[in-house]
């Protein structure tokens, strides 16, 4: 379990294609952490090099238009052995993608120290506990689904921080 630690100047976001969760997460995270007065970098990646250069999903376009989240302009890339020196706290969709990155972390030469923390997104979720579904084979009330977990478990961070 992380730490709890003051709020990050910077948060990354991680699903397997950077184009469904994390890029609806990307955009709800900056937004509540704008709403609630925080200054925080906030960027997403994937741990598949699968979508590298794609937009996000269409349908999560759509899902994230609906709650008032724009996400069309983002572009899918892959999480690289910087992001853990340059993000503060990288947040993983799922406990696969928890352990993909905790790999890439652990074959990195710097110290513990100097590195990202890791978590999983919805760790902090009273209400959401466990991994956001990915609604990629899914319908659109998997795509509900997800904005709704993420909203969540990002207000969720966002509530912890202020109390720290």
């Amino acid at each position: 379990m992380l730490m709890k630690t003051c709020t990050p100047s910077s948060v990354l976001l991680v699903c397997l294609g950077n184009i469904c969760r994390s890029p609806t997460a990307e955009e709800v995270f900056r937004q509540q952490a704008a709403i609630a007065g925080l200054s925080i970098k906030v960027d997403s990646a994937g741990t598949s090099d699968s979508h590298i250069g794609h937009a996000p999903d269409t349908r999560s376009q759509r899902h994230a238009k609906a709650h008032g989240y724009k996400i069309n302009k983002l572009v899918a890339r892959q999480v690289s052995a910087d992001d853990f020196r340059n993000f503060d706290l990288i947040l993983a969709m799922d406990t696969q993608n928890l352990a993909d990155l905790q790999a890439i972390k652990d074959s990195l030469i710097e110290t513990e120290d100097n590195l990202a923390k890791l978590a999983l997104f919805s760790e902090e979720d009273p209400t959401y506990g466990g991994d956001v579904p990915d609604p990629y084979k899914g319908d659109g009330d998997d795509f509900e689904e997800v904005i709704e977990r993420i909203e969540s478990s990002a207000q969720a961070w966002i509530e912890s921080w202020k109390a720290c």
